[in-house]
């Protein structure tokens, strides 16, 4: 995420900044739905929001479709950056538990051949 504060950013690139922060919410968003075990348990149908942002419609097929996807966390071993870095982690498990179930695409006219 981009911290406004910590790195003084203003005009343009504070812009750029806060749609990152953008994105990465609607990611989170998009995260809490695909793996809210709760309501997945009980059989309820959740909503995804997909459309919140444009990150979200580009990796809607990577984070529920039909796919696996590795989740890559930085994390930084400094004080300063404490608690971002546990944000991280948080972030990074809640998205280690969505659930997919990928199954191979075969293309029927290629097995007869």
């Amino acid at each position: 995420s981009e911290r406004l504060k910590k790195t003084g950013a203003e005009g343009e690139r504070a812009r750029e900044g806060i749609k990152i922060n953008e994105g990465l919410l609607a990611l989170g968003n998009v995260i809490n739905a695909l793996a809210d075990e709760g309501r997945l348990a009980r059989g309820e149908k959740v909503h995804v929001p997909y459309r919140q942002s444009k990150l979200t419609r580009l990796l809607q097929d990577a984070l529920g479709g039909n796919s696996q996807t590795l989740f890559l966390a930085c994390v930084s071993p400094s004080d300063t950056n404490a608690n971002e870095t546990l944000s991280t982690l948080q972030y990074a498990n809640r998205a280690r538990n969505i659930r997919n179930a990928p199954t191979r695409n075969v293309d029927a006219t290629a097995l007869e051949l």
